[in-house]
């Protein structure tokens, strides 16, 4: 037995042999997994994870939304809304002449285009900018890989054209081209942000920054000074002035006396800048880029420098030379013949001859002072573009000629806002202020300075009053009932050879009322024809937009209630803006139970409960009480433009 036992002994060794093989087969298999394990994890580890972040992580960028553009009662002018846009990663488009197809078809592009950018070697193109939801929805409907949607702000201006010129526009990036979204573009724009967004398999955006970012990426918003009624007034009156005299174009200022805001800026012709493709003659503020001679407007600074100087006094006697003057071989005119006249009644004729004596006692080195000191050859700090400072040469080149014309407003330019600024000086008793057109942001307090005594402004006031209200130049723009001071302006244009010629601009600016003023109003008219006087052209166009801008204030008094209205336009006097922001709101107070019954209440009255519902009338007839309304009262408010138009009777 124990021989048998030895025998078999061979065969445990076989056992033994075969348990060696196995333990070495399940070393080696763990020897290659380790070994495959170390060559993707740390050999072609970071190409793998690149590998994988790709499939798996997108970076994708954000920009904030630009800032609103708001009037000074908060009324929008210029916002941001949402759009979508296209782009394309071409290294990860996988057929691209199939994508190609679909995106033209998606896009309404030619193939042949979308293709071409699809074929860059860039990480990022552009396919398409500002699309509409529709052709949106068809590009994510197609899931292609490689092409990715991205929100965008486009701007939208509610009120077309109102303030046009002064609002300027942005162009396909969001930046600021022209006016206020260009000189407060730093302010306006959205910062701009980019993140890591992660995918799942199947492509879809597992972390929405919008809500995982804490950074507000928003612009800020900029309040202007403007009030967007009284712009509109100011823009209807001027376009209507323009197209009666055939005028090249025109400008409106309205500026609260006050505060020395600007509460209306006009442009004509106009531009809306939600078309931003059209003429760039457009798109230019002649208020603060075009710099004309202002003619006889410049009159009456030259009076408050003459009077403070002590040159002479308001019932100093200047001779006018029964409308004919020659200096130095050079012809001086008046309209009309004067002999003796007061230097009150100098402004009320406006004597061109007696301005230049005037000028000619006061020196060229103090009249030219007085000017510097008014602002005149400056910007004058509204951060406006391309605002042009004018032409102020200095008192070292004048001839006794150059100063002559200077006196009656020739041989010097001045834009729009440096005229304004100068003649609220004598509204505000002689102390020069800045002009202001925004109200938020803040910018730094500008000094005053004193330029005139409080009673040599408040002489030149009374002067102006005269114009207005006497026998002067500027009767067309009296209103009965209601004080107003003014001055015109009829200045000859330069020709192409240097010499004056028949082309002219017209110009009035004007005071309400003429005791304690509370607007300013200044017209130009560039090349008005057949008429062409500025107390002609231009005076009515002030007296307008100066009586809707005190109704519209409820600054109307009740003598100047019974003012003849026949010179107020046909058209409704209604709120552009108050009919843009009724889309989301419902009116309050009487507006909800419809027209107001309006008939016996004095045409005070009845315009201050129409313009608590945004509606400003049309007035028919002459005297100071509601006789008849259209539509009738308790009738509902339509749904878009409102139209009342009241009959008046007399008290």
């Amino acid at each position: 037995m124990s021989r048998k036992y030895i025998k078999n002994t061979p065969g445990r060794d076989w056992v033994r042999l075969r348990m060696g093989l196995l333990w070495a087969l399940m070393v080696l298999l763990w020897l290659g997994l380790w070994g495959r394990a170390y060559q993707v994890q740390v050999l072609q580890g970071p190409e793998l994870t690149s590998m994988a972040l790709r499939q798996h992580r997108a970076a994708e960028f954000e920009r904030g939304a630009r800032g609103q553009i708001l009037d000074r009662q908060g009324r929008i002018l210029a916002k941001s809304t949402s759009i979508q846009s296209v782009y394309v990663r071409p290294l990860e488009i996988e057929n691209l002449d199939a994508a190609a197809t679909t995106l033209a078809a998606a896009l309404d592009l030619p193939a042949a285009r979308i293709r071409a950018d699809l074929g860059k070697t860039r990480n990022f193109v552009w396919l398409a900018r500002q699309i509409s939801d529709r052709n949106a929805r068809k590009v994510l409907d197609a899931g292609l890989r490689g092409v990715y949607l991205t929100e965008e702000s486009a701007r939208f201006y509610p009120h077309g054209h109102l303030a046009g010129q002064l609002l300027g526009f942005v162009g396909l990036d969001g930046d600021g081209l022209e006016g206020i979204e260009r000189s407060f573009d730093e302010v306006l724009a959205g910062k701009k942000a980019t993140f890591v967004a992660q995918r799942d398999a199947s492509g879809r955006r597992m972390y929405l920054d919008a809500q995982g970012r804490e950074e507000d990426l928003c612009g800020a918003n900029v309040t202007l000074t403007l009030d967007s009624q009284v712009q509109f007034f100011a823009e209807e009156a001027l376009a209507r002035t323009v197209a009666s005299f055939q005028g090249k174009s025109g400008q409106a200022l309205v500026v609260d006396v006050h505060s020395n805001d600007i509460l209306a800026l006009a442009n004509y012709p106009f531009f809306n800048p939600n078309m931003p493709r059209t003429d760039p003659e457009q798109w230019r503020n002649r208020v603060s880029m075009d710099a004309l001679e202002p003619g006889s407007t410049l009159k009456p600074l030259l009076m408050a420098a003459a009077l403070e100087e002590g040159v002479c006094t308001r019932d100093s006697q200047y001779f006018c030379e029964q409308g004919l003057w020659r200096i130095t071989g050079v012809s001086i005119k008046d309209t009309k013949p004067h002999g003796w006249l007061p230097v009150h009644k100098v402004l009320r004729y406006s004597s061109n001859i007696c301005s230049a004596k005037i000028g000619m006692d006061l020196g060229a080195s103090r009249y030219h002072a007085y000017l510097h000191k008014l602002g005149f050859g400056q910007r004058t700090g509204l951060n406006m573009p391309g605002e042009n400072p004018g032409l102020l040469r200095p008192p070292k080149s004048w001839h006794p000629v150059d100063l002559a014309a200077a006196s009656f407003g020739q041989g010097i330019s001045a834009n729009a806002l440096q005229m304004a600024r100068a003649y609220l000086t004598l509204a505000n008793n002689g102390v020069l202020k800045p002009l202001r057109i925004v109200r938020d942001p803040a910018g730094e307090e500008a000094p005053v300075t004193v330029l005139f005594r409080q009673e040599v402004a408040q002489a030149v006031m009374d002067m102006m009053r005269e114009v207005v209200e006497e026998d002067g130049t500027g009767t067309r723009a009296r209103i009965p009932g209601l004080s107003g001071a003014g001055k015109t302006g009829t200045a000859q244009k330069v020709t192409d050879a240097g010499t004056y010629g028949d082309r002219y601009v017209a110009s009035f600016a004007g005071f309400y009322p003429a005791t304690r003023p509370e607007y300013f109003i200044f017209v130009v008219v560039d090349e008005p024809h057949p008429q062409h006087y500025g107390g002609v052209v231009a005076a009515p166009a002030v007296r307008e937009i100066g009586l809707r801008t005190l109704a519209y204030a409820g600054k109307l008094s009740e003598d100047a209630e019974s003012v003849e209205t026949a010179v107020m336009p046909s058209s409704q006097w209604h709120s552009a803006t108050a009919a843009a922001n009724r889309v989301d709101q419902e009116p309050a107070g009487e507006d909800q139970e419809g027209i107001p019954s309006l008939i016996g209440l004095s045409l005070r009255r009845a315009v201050e409960r129409l313009r608590s519902a945004g509606v400003m009338p049309s007035v028919q007839g002459r005297g100071g009480v509601v006789s008849r309304q259209e539509p009738e009262a308790g009738v509902p408010w339509p749904d878009q433009d409102r139209n009342v138009t009241l009959w008046l009777e007399p008290t």
